[in-house]
C-alpha cells in the first residue's frame, strides 16, 4: 500500500502544549476523552476495549473518560493523581495535553504539567460556577504566566443549554482574573459528555457565536509568545565529530531560548565574554539563516573561543546580567521540608551551581490570594516566596520577560531527587 504520509510537513506543523485543571467531576477526563475520541485520534483497538469496559459498567453510551484515567489507582477510585501527558494531532497542529489533578494537596502536579504550557484548560461546571478550585487553577496559571486561558464551560447540558447560565460564569471569572496578570481568556460552553463544542458545534447552542474547543485550540496564535527580543543561546553541548571529513568542525548545540540568531551576528559567550560571530546554523535538515525559540540548532563560530556546556550565547548589546543572590517564587516539590542551611544543586537551563535559602519572606494562600507571612515551615505544595544564593552567577531572566531562562529547579543532592521549581522575580 502506497504510503502517502508527509514526514516533513508533520515535522514542520506546530506544537502546542496545552494544560487541563478542573475540580474532581467537572468532566476533566470526559473532555480530554472527547477530544481524543472526535478528532479521530485514538487507536481502535482502544476504542473497543473503551467500549466493552463502558458495557460492562451497565452504561448506554461509552465513558469517554476511560480514554485518559490510565493508571490503576485513578480507574478503582475514579480520580485523576499524576500528571498523563496525552499526545494527538489534527492537519493543523500537534498537540499535547498534560492532564493534571485537581486537588489541593496535588499543586506540585499542576506546577510541574503548566511549567511548558502556551496555553490552560479550566474546567468549570455551568451548575456550580466559579469555586475556590477555579481560583487556585486561574492562580497558577498567572502565576506560571500561561500566555492563553481557555475556560470551559461544561455540562451545559444540565442546565439545558442555558445563555443565562453561561453569562452567569462568565461575568464570575472575569471579575476574578481582572486581579490576576492573565492575558487572553476565552470561553467556550459544552457539553463533554454529548460532544457539544467540543471538536463539532451541535445545534443546541446557536445562541454562542464563537468557535468550537478544537477550533480555538488550532487557530490560537502562539508564535509570539516567546521572547523574540532578547537573544539567549544556552549551550547544552559541543559537538567535535574528530573524523577526517570533519576534522576541525565544532559546533554548539541546544536550544534557543530567546530572540532571533542569524547567520553573521556577533555573539558574546557568558561568563567568559568572549566575542565572535555566528559562521552558520546547522540542524538536522541543513542550514537555516535564522534560528529562533524553540528550535534546536547546533551553531557554529567564526573564532575558535572556549565555551563549554552550561555556557551562554548571547547579544553583545544586549546581556543578562551574572546573578548569586536570586529572589524566586517556589514550589515546593517533596515530602521532605527544606533543611536549613542546606546546599542544593541549582538547575537554571544547562548551567549547574549549588546553593542555599537564605531567606523565606512569605508564602502564598493559593485558595485566598493571600501573603502568609511569618510562617518559615515549608511543606509539599507550598508556593512561597525565597532568597538564593548560588555559589557562581547564573545568567537569569525575570520570569515575566522569558520562561526558558527565568525559571530554575533546585534538586536534592543526596538522593537526586527534584525538590523544587522556582520562576525568578
Amino acid at each position: 500500500m502506497e504510503n502517502n504520509f508527509d514526514t516533513q510537513g508533520y515535522l514542520d506543523m506546530e506544537l502546542l502544549r496545552f494544560t487541563t485543571a478542573g475540580s474532581v467531576d467537572d468532566g476533566k477526563s470526559t473532555l480530554i476523552g472527547r477530544l481524543l475520541y472526535d478528532s479521530k485520534s485514538i487507536f481502535e483497538d482502544q476504542v473497543q476495549q473503551v467500549e466493552q469496559s463502558s458495557k460492562k459498567k451497565g452504561l448506554e453510551h461509552v465513558d469517554l473518560s476511560l480514554f485518559t484515567d490510565g493508571l490503576k489507582d485513578e480507574r478503582e477510585q475514579g480520580i485523576t493523581i499524576d500528571v498523563a501527558y496525552r499526545y494527538f494531532a489534527t492537519p493543523k497542529r500537534k498537540f499535547i495535553i498534560a492532564d493534571t489533578p485537581g486537588h489541593v494537596q496535588y499543586t506540585r502536579n499542576m506546577v510541574t504539567g503548566a511549567s511548558t504550557a502556551n496555553l490552560a484548560l479550566i474546567l468549570v461546571d455551568a451548575r456550580n460556577g466559579v469555586i475556590e478550585q477555579t481560583k487556585r487553577h486561574t492562580f497558577i496559571a498567572s502565576l506560571l504566566q500561561i500566555p492563553h486561558i481557555f475556560v470551559c464551560i461544561n455540562k451545559m447540558d444540565l442546565v439545558d443549554y442555558s445563555q443565562l447560565a453561561y453569562d452567569k460564569v462568565v461575568k464570575e471569572y472575569t471579575d476574578f482574573a481582572a486581579k490576576l496578570s492573565v492575558k487572553d481568556v476565552r470561553f467556550v460552553p459544552m457539553s463533554a459528555l454529548h460532544g457539544d463544542n467540543v471538536v463539532s458545534r451541535g445545534d443546541k447552542m446557536s445562541w454562542y457565536e464563537g468557535g468550537t474547543l478544537l477550533h480555538n485550540l488550532e487557530t490560537v496564535h502562539i508564535s509570539s509568545d516567546h521572547n523574540l527580543r532578547d537573544c539567549r543561546f544556552p549551550v547544552q553541548t559541543v559537538i567535535r565529530p574528530h573524523s577526517d571529513q570533519y576534522h576541525d568542525f565544532r559546533g554548539y548545540a541546544g536550544r534557543v531560548a530567546g530572540g532571533i540568531f542569524k547567520k553573521g551576528d556577533s555573539v558574546v559567550a557568558l561568563p567568559s565574554g568572549l566575542e565572535s560571530r555566528i559562521d552558520a546554523i546547522h540542524t538536522m535538515t541543513g542550514e537555516l539563516e535564522e534560528a529562533f525559540p524553540p528550535q534546536s540548532v547546533t551553531i557554529t563560530l567564526e573564532h575558535d573561543i572556549d565555551i563549554s556546556r552550561g555556557d551562554v550565547l548571547v547579544r553583545s548589546e544586549n546581556r543578562p546580567e551574572g546573578q548569586q543572590d536570586l529572589d524566586v517564587m517556589l514550589c515546593w516539590l517533596n515530602a521532605k521540608p527544606p533543611r536549613p542551611r542546606a546546599k542544593y544543586v541549582i538547575k537554571h537551563t544547562t548551567a549547574e551551581a549549588r546553593a542555599m535559602i537564605t531567606d523565606i519572606q512569605y508564602k502564598m494562600d493559593i485558595n485566598t490570594l493571600h501573603r502568609i507571612q511569618g510562617d518559615k515551615a515549608i511543606k509539599m505544595n507550598d508556593i512561597a516566596r525565597v532568597k538564593l544564593r548560588s555559589t557562581k552567577p547564573l545568567f537569569a531572566d525575570y520570569y515575566t520577560v522569558n520562561r526558558v531562562t527565568g525559571s530554575i529547579i533546585l534538586v536534592d543532592e543526596a538522593t537526586n531527587e527534584t525538590v523544587a521549581a522556582g520562576m525568578v522575580r
